[in-house]
């Protein structure tokens, strides 16, 4: 086989490089939210569902 050969990928010939760091979530877990913090998302979900959406004035127009 040549290197002039088209069915040959050679993108495939080296190996893919090491995934970054920054990909690994190892730091410390999320904290809980509070039982008043879950009561306040509620509210706030529950408002934002109620509510029409805001219109801008390009789609006004």
């Amino acid at each position: 086989m040549s290197d002039t050969d088209p069915s040959v990928d050679h993108a495939l010939a080296y190996p893919e490089p090491p995934a970054s760091p920054l990909w690994h979530r190892d730091g410390p877990r999320p904290r809980r939210l509070t039982p008043e913090q879950q009561r306040c998302n509620r509210e706030v979900l529950l408002l934002a569902q109620r509510r029409p959406r805001p219109t801008t004035t390009a789609e006004a127009a």
